[in-house]
């Protein structure tokens, strides 16, 4: 009879000790309220932001995806008279929920071939056969054109941002892509080739931050 009267003190300890974290869990949690106790009172509710992916339920912290795509070439083709036609349907879009611009452009000669000036293919006239010169320039967004200017193996074309640059989120179809106009000139060659790399332009681009 002791024993079921201690079994039954010991159940109902462990009940009141249940109730009485319970009834200060409800307690903890509502110290994270706000509370207004008179008419007209108020309270500030601040509004927390967090970048991530995994939703309210936590999940890494990440800043917003940039997703740019740029040419995987410009294509050169160069005629018998010296002519050279580019690609006409080259772009930079910008499939990021945010706004971007090209930061800097650069170019570098391939392997055996040299950067040259850009001008009239005429320029090229006194140069020797199978000189592997290139002279190139370049318009992104229908803005000015930046060109070589001599015969340095690597060259940057575009230091800063300038008009034409600059590309708004994807969710605006109409500004979040930039036409890349392009032209060279090449010296002559004496044996066909096809599909020679000959330069490499690096785009660097970046968001378009309020600073």
């Amino acid at each position: 009879m002791k024993r079921a009267r201690i079994t039954a003190k010991r159940g109902l300890a462990l009940i009141l000790t249940c109730l009485a974290l319970m009834v200060s869990s409800v307690f903890v949690c509502a110290a994270d309220l706000n509370e207004i106790g008179y008419s007209g009172g108020s309270a500030v509710t601040p509004v927390n932001l967090t970048t991530t992916n995994g939703g309210l339920n936590g999940g890494d912290i990440t800043p917003t995806k940039l997703d740019v795509t740029v040419p995987t070439s410009l294509p050169l083709a160069m005629a018998d008279d010296g002519a050279v036609i580019t690609a006409t349907d080259a772009k930079i879009i910008n499939r990021s929920y945010g706004a971007v611009r090209v930061k800097s452009v650069s170019i570098t000669a391939a392997c055996n071939w040299h950067l040259y000036p850009f001008g009239d293919k005429s320029t090229l006239a006194n140069e020797k056969v199978d000189s592997n010169k290139l002279g190139f320039a370049i318009r992104i967004g229908g803005g000015a054109q930046f060109r070589t200017v001599n015969e340095n193996d690597t060259q940057v074309l575009i230091s800063a941002p300038s008009a034409g640059c600059y590309m708004t989120g994807s969710g605006d179809p109409n500004g979040n892509t930039a036409l890349i106009d392009y032209a060279a000139i090449v010296t002559p060659l004496s044996d066909g080739v096809s599909d020679v790399t000959v330069a490499n332009v690096v785009i660097v681009v970046e968001w378009d931050t309020v600073n």
